[in-house]
């Protein structure tokens, strides 16, 4: 057997073998199933979470997703990036004829043929993206859903250079690899934590010989990190939210609410230009958003009316409002959602599916309902000082 690509460790008694693999090769799924035949190994780690293993074993549940269950928990950017991935990793296999994530099915395939336990040893992707989205601020949330939005509707093809960069990275780090330039520090949340969660979940896996399954850049990392004890509590722990966002938010409308009732006490024409100026900034970016994502009628009528009483509500959301009536009055169906895997490859098939465009309703009514916040608000503290001054 070619030892090409593999690492053996020993730990307390205990044979760990890392097959080092391409996410996009042919050859490692060859080398993960010969590999795991002829060591007959106690357990076997692969670099998946229970999402995606779930994903790869029950082809993407989406005709079980329950929309308006995914609006209320707030998770419509989190399923519109699980959607831009999905798209990336068919653009690959499209122009390479490969899938990625070939040699992960045969590290399951391998390990219920041979009898051994199967680990699922990588961290639960919400809350790497959690952990991300938590160490970058407002421009750096911009960049990363400009960058993952580019990456679902770009008709580059992958160069071959690019190709053999990614061969050596998961699909998140391929996607991710131009904004972690731009980025460092977010190495540590996307690579060095997984490289410890992983390694522990690897030293942990019950039986006297493992063999773990994972991409190729993973394996310096966890052959460094073995040896050590780590904490996988303190590594899936979400970040705190930091408290001055909730403050400003509740300070804002507060502040609105009371230039608006001062002026209107003091100068009732101002104090009306004033609530008029917040009414339309918010209702006409708002409802502009969802246009622009083709919402029904009635969904850009809902944004307008509601975008300007969420805004000063810190616990509600425009796009919330919008998007519970978009699927009502376009309700996605059963065959919406099992064309998502491929509407999600073309901007046209995006915008049509009705699954996709509730979530593009919920994302832009609220990112129009922001924009009001700033320019509306802006126009409100104008018209406040010039009427203390006149």
């Amino acid at each position: 057997m070619v030892e090409e690509n593999i690492t053996r460790l020993h730990i307390d008694n205990k044979e760990i073998i890392l097959i080092g693999t391409a996410h996009v090769s042919k050859h490692s799924a060859e080398q993960v199933k010969e590999v795991i035949e002829s060591e007959r190994p106690d357990s076997v780690c692969i670099e998946l979470d229970e999402q995606r293993y779930e994903s790869i074993t029950e082809g993407n549940k989406w005709s079980d997703t329950n929309i308006f269950k995914v609006i209320k928990d707030k998770k419509a950017s989190l399923l519109l990036m699980n959607l831009a991935i999905s798209s990336f990793q068919k653009r690959m296999a499209s122009q390479f004829g490969i899938s990625a994530g070939q040699e992960m099915i045969q590290g399951i395939e391998s390990a219920k043929e041979t009898g051994a336990n199967l680990v699922l040893a990588d961290r639960n992707i919400q809350i790497t993206f959690s952990r991300i989205w938590g160490n970058i601020g407002f421009k750096g949330k911009s960049m990363l859903l400009a960058q993952i939005v580019g990456s679902v509707f770009s008709k580059e093809s992958i160069s071959e250079e690019e190709l053999e960069k990614m061969k050596n990275q998961d699909t998140i780090n391929a996607m991710l690899q131009e904004f972690t330039d731009y980025f460092p520090k977010l190495k540590k949340p996307l690579i060095d934590e997984r490289d410890q969660y992983l390694a522990q979940k690897i030293k942990n896996a019950p039986g006297d010989k493992v063999v773990a399954v994972l991409g190729a850049a993973h394996v310096p990392g966890i052959t460094k990190e073995i040896y050590k004890e780590h904490d996988l509590k303190q590594l899936t722990v979400r970040p705190a939210k930091p408290k001055w966002p909730k403050i400003v938010g509740l300070m804002i409308p507060l502040l609105i609410i009371a230039m608006v009732a001062y002026t209107f006490i003091s100068n009732p024409v101002a104090g009306m230009q004033q609530a008029t100026s917040w009414i339309l900034w918010h209702g006409a970016l708002s409802a502009l958003g969802v246009a622009i994502a083709l919402g029904h009628p009635i969904a850009i009528l809902t944004a307008f009316v509601m975008a300007p009483i969420s805004a000063l509500d810190p616990l509600t959301a425009a796009g919330w409002f919008a998007g519970f009536v978009q699927a009502y009055f376009s309700k996605p169906t059963v065959r919406d959602f099992e064309r998502l895997s491929e509407d999600v490859f073309s901007f046209k098939g995006f915008w049509k599916n009705k699954v996709t465009r509730v979530l593009l309703v919920v994302v832009f009514a609220n990112i129009g309902s922001s924009l009001g916040t700033f320019i509306g608000g802006a126009d409100v503290v104008r018209l406040f000082i010039d009427n203390l001054i006149h």
